[in-house]
């Protein structure tokens, strides 16, 4: 089988070398028109330091994704990668540039609900050439159920997606049987939510409540809790997980990056601590909202 060649820039386009004074911030084979479309870089060329915080979060987060990228070798219809919570959609684009443009095949779809952020994705795709790009104006939620994505993907990324969001991408993996999920989780307060209702009796039952008593430790305590029990989750469903730091803290406080590798071995031990915890913390009800896979699916 004679697989296409892969792409290349359209004609006409400016000369896309990295200036020498961002040599050490800019990867190889990077294009700096992408990133001056991206306002990454400014028109002549210059990186701000918040521009360059930020390029730096996404490119350390690309080194994990190429290593995953490149351990999914060589599918017949190539890669497929789901970005959730796309936003501008940096990552795409970025991943995009330095991944897929070199491959013959395979396709990143960005999952987005703000129309007009789809529509400028959109536009920069075709003006750029990046033809293996598809930006659907859908919930995450919503894109689980869209004929308009394959039966399967192989990766799901969910850079600072809000709250819910990041449960929905783990949803989505799932149902789409995805061979990784790379997250980096952000604002999270359903949780929180519960917690608050419960305070009064948790105050009474037991001294560990002391320990989101307060507002403030609420809403860490729920962000804390939130991510445990999506590793549990995920452990219970057939993933090994690894749970590190995107960039050091001075550069994001939302900094948890969540990996997750489908092995199909589902741990039952997972689904029992997953199962305490909830009990313990009073969040029992989310077993039929963001964890319906337990039971009889964990074995």
């Amino acid at each position: 089988m004679t697989h296409p060649k892969p792409e290349s820039a359209p004609r006409g386009k400016l000369a896309d070398k990295v200036p020498p004074t961002l040599a050490d911030d800019i990867r190889p084979g990077q294009s700096v028109e992408l990133l001056k479309e991206l306002h990454i870089l400014t028109r002549d060329g210059k990186l701000n330091q918040d521009s360059r915080r930020k390029l730096k979060q996404v490119y350390h987060l690309y080194q994990f994704i190429e290593k995953l990228l490149l351990e999914l070798g060589d599918p017949p219809s190539g890669i497929t990668l789901a970005d959730h919570g796309a936003g501008k959609s940096y990552l795409g684009f970025i991943v995009y540039d330095l991944f897929f443009k070199q491959q013959a095949q395979g396709h990143i779809y960005g999952i987005e609900t703000r129309p007009e952020l789809v529509q400028k994705s959109r536009e920069l795709a075709q003006r750029l050439g990046y033809a293996r790009m598809s930006f659907l104006n859908l919930t995450v939620a919503e894109s689980a159920q869209s004929d308009q994505l394959p039966a399967r993907i192989d990766m799901v990324t969910a850079l600072h997606a809000c709250d819910t969001a990041t449960d929905d991408a783990i949803a989505f993996g799932l149902q789409k049987q995805a061979r990784f999920m790379v997250l980096v989780p952000c604002c999270q307060a359903e949780v929180a939510r519960v917690l608050s209702q419960h305070k009064a009796l948790s105050l009474s039952r037991t001294p560990l409540s002391e320990l989101w008593r307060h507002p403030l430790h609420t809403r860490e305590m729920g962000s804390q809790i939130t991510n445990v029990l999506r590793c549990l989750y995920l452990e219970a469903c057939g993933y090994q997980v690894t749970v590190t730091e995107l960039v050091g803290w001075e550069h994001s406080l939302k900094n948890e990056l969540i990996i997750a590798r489908r092995t199909g071995q589902k741990k039952r031990a997972a689904a029992e601590r997953l199962r305490a915890l909830l009990d313990e913390f009073g969040l029992s009800s989310l077993l039929d909202t963001r964890f319906k896979q337990l039971g009889s699916d964990s074995n």
